[in-house]
């Protein structure tokens, strides 16, 4: 398995002058949440996500050379317009990643951006739109290294992805992915996203997850921040170690396909990660009253039809609507007669499982 050491090069074999690459990554949606982390991005507990389909970033990269190479020289561009206010972001991801792509400083890059879903949608954007610009750095590290193995090529991806937002990391691979160490799941690590290694129940193929836009605004209170409220947290011991016991009932889930046993675990990891929220110190609330009344619509439609649909939350109030392929008419059914009524604007994303970061 590789290290943190093992990904910094020590020389390349060929030169580039010039080029461009394009790559999608996809958003995902945890399932076994992360919450609080470590010095440079190491995750406090692992976490387990579906990577989606539908919702994803697309990201263009132009490079040339340039003459004076002791700086970072780049352009930023969202859907075709100058994006000043994201160029901070990305000069922070640079700096981190240097050491592991000691190229950077030798080419100005124009990086061209957009997303498939809307921006203010409240979908957290950072976890896809840092996947593709690192596949699209590795890409170019391949071409001044072509000998990489596919393995090195997409954990390196993985890794620099995270030092951009932690949860991107698990947007470079398909279709359910593991991030941070755990002692039962082979090759599992703090550093990158792994595919999960084992059997996957034909319950979970093509799942789908249908995104209810409850409030788009800001947050009041950022990812960032709320991680770092885990340090004093008094619940986070117990909380980490949680995440742990409920990845191994997953792996059992998984190769069982028990849909009932799926959603406890599910639905208590979006609660406890807002429980987390609430029990910091400050305590805040993301959730808003609609994210509560679609909860609580769910749980009767479930009781009532017996399908087995739950819900998952992010850090916001929008709701990710789980449920499995064969139920797919009926729970749309019931989220545009029900649910729809609770969404800003009426507005929703129907998603399911993807395969991960794609080359165009």
């Amino acid at each position: 398995m590789f290290t943190a050491t093992d990904f910094i090069p020590s020389n390349y074999t060929h030169t580039v002058e010039s080029g461009n690459f394009q790559w999608s990554a996809p958003s995902n949606i945890a399932l076994l949440k992360y919450w609080g982390k470590k010095d440079n991005q190491i995750p406090a507990n692992p976490s387990v996500s579906f990577t989606l389909n539908n919702c994803k970033t697309i990201t263009k990269l132009a490079f040339a050379k340039k003459e004076k190479q002791d700086t970072f020289s780049f352009d930023l561009l969202f859907e075709g317009k100058p994006k000043e206010d994201f160029k901070p972001k990305i000069q922070k991801f640079l700096e981190r990643i240097e050491i592991y792509l000691p190229f950077l400083k030798e080419y100005h890059f124009t990086i061209d951006t957009e997303n498939t879903f809307p921006h203010s949608s409240g979908i957290a954007s950072s976890a896809s739109g840092m996947a593709a610009l690192a596949m699209n750095l590795m890409r170019l590290e391949k071409e001044l290294n072509p000998e990489m193995t596919e393995e090195y090529f997409f954990q390196k991806a993985s890794m620099l992805a995270r030092l951009g937002s932690g949860s991107a990391c698990r947007s470079v691979k398909g279709q359910v992915v593991v991030w941070g160490n755990h002692k039962n799941i082979k090759g599992s690590s703090d550093l990158f996203g792994i595919e999960f290694p084992y059997a996957i129940h034909d319950n979970f193929k093509n799942f789908q997850d249908t995104i209810l836009l409850v409030d788009k605004g800001e947050k009041q209170v950022s990812s960032t921040v709320g991680h770092d409220l885990m340090h004093d947290h008094p619940f986070a011991e117990r909380r980490f170690a949680q995440a742990h016991e409920n990845l191994d009932s997953l792996k059992a889930i998984f190769a069982n396909g028990n849909l009932e046993e799926f959603i406890k675990i599910v639905e208590s990891e979006a609660l406890t990660l807002h429980a987390m929220m609430m029990t910091s110190m400050p305590y805040f609330i993301l959730m808003k009253p609609n994210t509560l009344e679609i909860i609580n619509a769910i749980w009767k439609f479930r009781n009532n039809t017996k399908i087995a649909v739950c819900f998952t939350l992010d850090a916001g109030a929008n709701v990710h609507v789980l449920y499995p392929n064969k139920d797919k008419e009926i729970v749309l059914q019931f989220i545009q007669s029900e649910l729809v009524g609770y969404c800003q604007n009426g507005q929703y994303i129907c998603d399911q499982i993807g395969t991960g970061a794609i080359e165009i």
